[in-house]
């Protein structure tokens, strides 16, 4: 059943659109009509290349190299198998073709992915290597390496880098539509959310489908327009050109149906990407996060481990400390914060910023003026709302509220483009107005959280819940302040 929540958010105003009218004939196409193009579209393409009389098979399919290839050149993401055997094809013609321009720049994309795919930073040099020794063999007239060079600096979390080189990109082949893509992504790093809508818009104007789409879904959450968001990831993810592309599409449903307050939902699309795509490691940690709410927490805690093996993300590893730590195992929790702190070192070694899950690691767990320190530098270079309310609640840690609250506001400020419904900016916000004494804010606020995600942190759910009992009805004094309580809080995470 609908909750009163999901139809108030159906009720608001678009708050785009101009990016909506643009990309509307992909969001709103439905899955039947989606499956009878396509199926056409792939007839259609058989037919024209059957030689005319006797017929003797279809052509043989293309191999694990010119799979990879064709994505790869594509934007679109291709299976590991299939990315290692193109780098090994790659990397044995350039020893016998080291002038071939457009082969490094194809293997440095290639490097690229598989650092990003595998968490293995130490290929992001080898990426860089190969990107710039194809720009620099042709400085002009070579979109593929700058389009290159955009990725790899996205995946760095290097989101200035990553806008200045596919502003390069754009500049340099305005047509070429897979310039896009990674600016997108860079805009969206670095919280310019206007730029971003435009730089879709333009996409749409040059191209159609599931890479149109994912970009589409992803901005729609930005606003707050989740409906719209899991239309278009959906989509996406039925008009993939491979299994890949389409596992990459439902962990991004997955995490807006996390973000939602939906597990069941999230685990459906986390294993709907394993199933197309048993490399997606990402596909594991959602279906982690969402095992645990669901109170499968022996099944949580292996997917967790595994994917830690598979894929060593700082961000999984802080996940599954938290999860440990509200079990009451404290000393597997330290471990899991120790494999965080030893993957930031390696990933910094790859040129990898990750100074915002280290900044939100320190703010809970460990030194919260350093959290500040690194998140304050982290905000002059990424203006993001994540950042923001990062940089807030570290704040608030460190004993500085009313600087804080100027941030958990700003996270949360449709005009600086905080519409993402996000329960952990709202608990944050809430918790800080409670400390300064703000009780209707911090109530409101600390019930929205609740009423976005119920289960948004095995560690806050738990404060979130018992700072808003404290707080009392409206028009109640505080639980602080009413002797007849005899409650005093504990202070919330």
């Amino acid at each position: 059943m609908e909750s009163p929540v999901e139809s108030a958010r159906e009720k608001e105003p678009p708050t785009r659109p101009s990016v909506r009218d643009v990309v509307a004939r992909d969001v709103l196409a439905r899955r039947a009509p989606v499956a009878a193009v396509v199926g056409c579209a792939v007839l259609g393409g058989v037919l024209m290349v059957m030689p005319h009389g006797r017929h003797h098979g279809p052509p043989p399919a293309p191999g694990p190299v010119a799979r990879a290839m064709t994505a790869v050149g594509a934007g679109a993401p291709a299976s590991l198998p299939d990315l290692t055997a193109l780098i090994g094809d790659r990397e044995t013609h350039l020893r016998a073709h080291p002038g071939d321009v457009r082969s490094w720049a194809v293997l440095g994309a290639a490097y690229a992915e598989r650092g990003g795919r595998t968490g293995e930073a130490r290929y992001y040099p080898k990426a860089e290597q190969a990107l710039r020794t194809s720009l620099k063999a042709k400085p002009k007239g070579n979109p593929e390496a700058l389009d290159g060079l955009a990725a790899l600096a996205g995946a760095r979390h290097d989101f200035r880098a990553a806008r200045t080189w596919g502003e390069a990109a754009v500049a340099a082949a305005p047509k070429r539509w897979t310039a896009y893509p990674p600016l997108i992504d860079a805009y969206r790093g670095l919280g310019d959310h206007k730029a971003a809508d435009t730089a879709l818009a333009r996409l749409a104007e040059l191209r159609s489908g599931a890479q149109v789409l994912t970009r589409a879904g992803l901005l729609y959450r930005d606003h707050g327009r989740r409906e719209d968001s899991a239309a278009a990831l959906f989509d996406a993810a039925a008009l993939a050109s491979t299994p890949a592309e389409r596992a990459a599409c439902l962990v991004q449903a997955g995490e807006l149906a996390w973000e939602r307050g939906e597990p069941a939902e999230s685990l459906r699309a986390h294993e709907a990407a394993l199933r197309a795509d048993p490399a997606e490691h990402a596909a594991l940690a959602g279906r982690g996060r969402a095992l645990a709410a669901l109170g499968r927490t022996p099944e949580a805690l292996r997917a967790y481990r595994t994917v830690l093996v598979k894929r060593p993300s700082p961000q999984y590893a802080l996940e599954l400390g938290e999860l440990y730590e509200s079990l009451g195992r404290g000393g597997a929790a330290r471990a899991q914060y120790d494999v965080l702190r030893a993957r930031v070192r390696a990933g910094a070694a790859g040129g990898v910023n990750d100074e915002l899950v280290l900044g939100r690691f320190e703010a809970d767990h460990g030194d919260a003026g350093s959290a500040v320190r690194r998140l304050r530098a982290e905000w002059a270079r990424h203006p993001s709302v994540a950042v923001a309310d990062a940089l807030g609640w570290a704040l608030h840690r460190s004993g500085e509220d009313e600087e804080a609250i100027t941030f958990a506001t700003r996270a949360m400020d449709k005009l600086h483009g905080g519409g993402v419904r996000s329960a952990l900016y709202a608990y944050h916000r809430g918790v800080i107005e409670r400390a300064l004494e703000r009780y209707g804010p911090a109530r409101r606020h600390l019930a929205e959280a609740l009423r976005i995600n119920p289960y948004f942190s095995p560690l806050h759910v738990p404060s979130a819940k018992e700072a808003l009992e404290a707080l009392g009805e409206p028009g109640e004094a505080p639980a602080e302040f009413s002797e007849a309580a005899g409650v005093t809080p504990r202070p919330s995470r």
